[in-house]
């Protein structure tokens, strides 16, 4: 904290400005540098280990930058995975219709598409990232970039921030740094370690939105895409569903409900836990019943794998048949009953055994974090260290996909930097 004395003879004035220093430029801490910038006795330092600021930000969204997602506050909260009631103070505070406001009225023209995901209407994240840019520049942070951060420490009533480029005293630090999914980007989990290092808790770090490892996978699977099928994931007696698109990848399966359903079993031992596919499920198991008994007599001359054309993606058919141990020869006018209920059965009961999630590298954002019960939900300060914040995917929050993950970003860091705004 600087003190400036001007006197004369007849004023005498004291001004304060405190020193703030944000590890990280993801959004969460360009939304704080942005925020708590706006106090002109605030001297804001934003520091960055890439060569350039929002790195993460560019690959969002397939590199279009799903910045958040035009619903409710209510909505939100139900599609945060992880420590929904902790965020209710943030998502008030600055809410999905707030941060569309915000890149509008800087400037930055968007636009809603399927599932109410916002994207920048020019596709470019680099819309996004350059109305951060003119604010901090109009702001007059202090961008410090190729300069990773060894070490946190505080003595007395100041911080020293130890990074590649020397010393840094500062009476604030904000943790903006991320989590450990994608770490081309900077996210090396640096900020549990600091977390760690003042004596914070830091729940276990797992994949989260992440493509799904199986066992004994038939290859020939691979690239094929589903539409409109359900898929069960069962571990530990209990089952989870999800309702979509998704896509066998060389590996294992991935697409939006897989990864949904990522996120809702990541904290269990997956090791042969099951996967389910429903292949029908507007239909009862009766309803498909009737249609391959009309279908048998419309096309009782057709052998079954050519039969099955008329009801599965021609990809699937072969695995299909082996699963089910079906006779791939047999004319569907000779197929008796109980093969018919069995072909009914591996229809909406497709199964497969789980190995594991992939690696968290792969991870759209990482699951676990610092323990939110030790952070101020208003602030995002530290309830152990005065004046330590933590914003952003480094905390023990996470959502699905469609632009929330961003909104936590962006609304933890407001709140960070709303109270570092008023804090002189």
């Amino acid at each position: 904290m600087y003190i400036i004395f001007f006197l004369n003879l007849k004023t005498f004035v004291i001004i304060i400005y405190m020193k703030i220093v944000i590890v990280g430029t993801g959004p969460a801490g360009l939304m704080c540098a942005v925020e708590g910038s706006k106090n002109e006795q605030n001297e804001v330092v934003l520091i960055d280990s890439n060569e350039k600021f929002g790195k993460k930000l560019y690959i969002t969204g397939k590199g279009r930058c799903n910045v958040c997602n035009k619903t409710t506050k209510e909505d939100f909260l139900h599609n945060v995975v992880t420590n929904n009631k902790f965020l209710y103070t943030a998502i008030n505070m600055f809410s999905p219709d707030d941060a569309i406001n915000f890149f509008e009225s800087n400037g930055t023209k968007l636009k809603v598409e399927r599932g109410n995901r916002v994207f920048p209407q020019s596709d470019k994240a680099s819309d996004i990232t350059k109305t951060f840019e003119k604010l901090i520049k109009k702001n007059n942070v202090k961008v410090i970039l190729n300069n990773p951060v060894y070490k946190i420490t505080k003595k007395e009533n100041s911080f020293v921030i130890k990074s590649k480029n020397g010393n840094i005293t500062c009476d604030c630090v904000v943790v903006a740094t991320g989590g450990k999914s994608y770490s081309v980007t900077g996210s090396k989990g640096d900020g549990y370690k600091f977390a760690q290092e003042f004596g914070h808790t830091v729940e276990s770090i797992k994949p989260a939105l992440v493509p799904i490892n199986l066992l004994n996978f038939d290859s020939s699977l691979a690239g094929l895409s589903l539409k409109n099928v359900k898929a069960i994931i069962t571990v530990n007696g209990k089952s989870f569903s999800d309702f979509g698109e998704m896509i066998f990848t060389h590996k294992g399966v991935s697409g939006p409900i897989i990864l949904s359903l990522s996120s809702l079993v990541n904290k269990y031992n997956l090791k042969n836990a099951d996967l389910i596919l429903d292949l029908k499920p507007a239909l009862s198991e009766e309803k498909i019943d009737e249609r391959l008994v009309r279908d048998f007599k419309e096309f009782k001359t057709k052998i079954l794998k050519n039969y099955l054309k008329e009801i599965l993606p021609k990809g699937l058919i072969e695995f299909f048949i082996k699963v089910g141990n079906f006779n791939s020869e047999t004319p569907v006018c000779n197929i008796d009953k109980k093969t018919r209920l069995n072909l009914v059965k591996f229809l909406k009961n497709l199964p497969f055994k789980i190995d594991t999630l992939e690696n968290i590298e792969y991870a759209i954002v990482t699951s676990g974090g610092v323990n939110v019960k030790e952070i101020n939900p208003k602030t995002m300060e530290s309830k152990k260290v005065s004046n330590l914040f933590f914003v952003g995917e480094v905390l023990d929050v996470d959502a699905f996909t469609g632009g929330f993950n961003i909104q936590i970003a962006l609304s933890t860091g407001f709140c960070a930097g709303s109270y570092l705004k008023n804090m002189i």
